[in-house]
């Protein structure tokens, strides 16, 4: 006896399914929620945490302080900001 579509070892169309094809379908649903998962992780892993917004950036130590001085200079020499701004920014380091 010949077997037709859907009939024999639970191999089904695509439509109808079977066993197998339900298993295929279980396992790969979820290597596509794993791999969303592990995605969203690695690229919040690999930003460091800098995601969001600048106001949950933790506040500056010393070395920070000193590259935030340096950075202004550098702004202020290559015309990136005015004096008046430069200020500003040495007013709000206190320095």
């Amino acid at each position: 006896m010949m077997y037709g579509y859907g009939q024999g070892l639970g191999y089904g169309s695509m439509m109808g399914g079977g066993w197998l094809g339900f298993l295929f379908m279980l396992v790969f649903g979820a290597l596509c929620i794993a791999g969303i998962v592990l995605l969203v992780l690695w690229f919040v892993r690999s930003s460091g945490g800098r995601v969001g917004a600048a106001g949950s950036m933790p506040p500056a130590g010393p070395a920070g302080h000193d590259e935030a001085i340096a950075i202004a200079k550098r702004r202020l020499a290559s015309g990136e900001v005015t004096k008046e701004q430069y200020d500003e920014v040495m007013r709000a380091l206190g320095a």
